[in-house]
């Protein structure tokens, strides 16, 4: 996936003027001279700004900001002027959850993107609940998120709770499938004891057992582990094709240079988490070539809708690129967006839309960068595309999409 840096420069998108720091309402003149009321009212994000994990995060911010200066920029909802509220969540629990009460308490809040940890999300979800806050997630890919603790009995925990990215009951078959039909039919599983990271690993394995794969080692690594080496010489003696880790690349990087430092030289398979160029500086360049990550969506490189996103995003100058999950948090902040459209049509205030929003959430349509964007009645993605990528002479390069429906 290119980056901001490898596309090149344009003048700004939009002036900073369409951005305004306000919440309530304000006075502008209109073309006739007179003043019009314009009111304002926030899309908050909330996702890892700071730390190992803030390339991500930057990526969905900024994106979402993208979206919102687009909307500004062509009136999508007259009377109103759309606003940025970005909180760091750390990509821990309870500071996101700290993050999910700020936005709650501000009254001017009528939607948040985020998390990108599904871990996160458990905290956030009754918190923006409980205030009739949509919530629209780029990344998190537990199920449980959406179909409750029991996948036999799917039952949806939050109706305020949506997300534009694929789960791991959709993401994990299709990485056993790749694996397995690209005769790696002997691999060793690894994760880092996180939500996302076992759930994917989990989902993953059920997969490639059913293919007829053989898993020669199923084990766990702390979310915060530096030397790998003992999990290495275990799975070394096994005799593995492959070695699927889930977690995210800060965690990956390291473990693949390992891998292949000890003569480990197969290749590491990894989901979205992993999806990144700092994972390949990070794995040193080379060493990671021939690993293999699964992302949702189709391959932005070959997608009009992506090529657009990508003028438009190195157009609007922002400092960092957009990482993994640019495309589903500009998908997610333009669901949002189109609910709004509804929702504050007749609202005389930001709050008192809330649950409109929410409600017009579940029967938005329409076309974005990951697909089309709709969800389904346990605010799930109605699409379910899945791509993988290799590491080819130091980038990313897609191998093999499917579109699933």
């Amino acid at each position: 996936m290119r980056n901001k840096n490898l596309l090149g420069g344009a003048a700004a998108l939009v002036s900073a003027s369409l951005l305004f720091a306000g919440c309530g309402s304000r006075t502008e003149p209109s073309a006739a001279g007179s003043t019009a009321v314009t009111k304002t009212a926030k899309i908050g994000v909330i996702a890892p700004l700071t730390g190992d994990l803030s390339v991500m995060g930057l990526g969905i911010r900024n994106s979402v900001d993208l979206a919102i200066r687009q909307a500004n920029e062509s009136n999508a909802i007259p009377g109103w002027k759309l606003e940025l509220a970005p909180e760091d969540d750390q990509a821990t629990p309870d500071v996101g959850a700290n993050a999910a009460t700020k936005l709650a308490g501000d009254d001017a809040i009528v939607a948040v993107v985020g998390t990108m940890n599904s871990g996160v999300a458990q905290s956030v979800q009754p918190i923006l609940d409980r205030a009739k806050i949509a919530q629209v997630s780029p990344a998190n890919t537990a199920v449980s998120l959406t179909k409750g603790a029991d996948e036999s009995k799917p039952k949806r925990p939050y109706a305020n709770y949506f997300r534009t990215c694929t789960t791991d009951a959709v993401q994990g078959p299709f990485d056993a499938r790749y694996m397995y039909d690209a005769g790696l039919k002997k691999v060793a599983f690894v994760n880092d004891k996180k939500p996302y990271g076992q759930g994917l690993a989990k989902a993953v394995i059920a997969e490639f057992k059913k293919l007829g794969g053989e898993v020669v080692a199923d084990e766990t690594v702390n979310k915060d582990e530096k030397d790998f080496s003992t999990v290495i010489d275990l799975i070394k003696a096994k005799n593995p094709q492959a070695v699927f880790f889930g977690t995210e690349f800060q965690l990956a990087a390291p473990m693949s240079q390992q891998m292949k430092n000890k003569g480990l030289n197969v290749p590491l398979v990894g989901g979205d988490g992993v999806k990144d160029d700092k994972y390949i500086a990070l794995a040193g360049g080379a060493t990671a070539n021939g690993d293999l990550v699964s992302f949702p969506g189709p391959d932005i490189e070959t997608a009009t809708a992506g090529k657009a996103f990508a003028d438009a995003y190195n157009a609007a100058g922002f400092k960092d690129g957009w990482s993994a999950y640019g495309l589903t948090s500009y998908d997610a902040a333009n669901a949002i967006i189109a609910s709004l459209k509804k929702s504050l049509a007749g609202a005389s205030d930001a709050k008192s839309a809330r649950q409109a929003t929410i409600d017009n959430l579940a029967t938005v349509s329409f076309d974005g960068l990951s697909g089309k964007v709709g969800f389904d009645k346990y605010g799930d993605a109605i699409t379910k595309t899945m791509t993988m990528y290799q590491v080819k002479d130091g980038k990313w390069v897609a191998v093999k999409t499917e579109f699933g429906k």
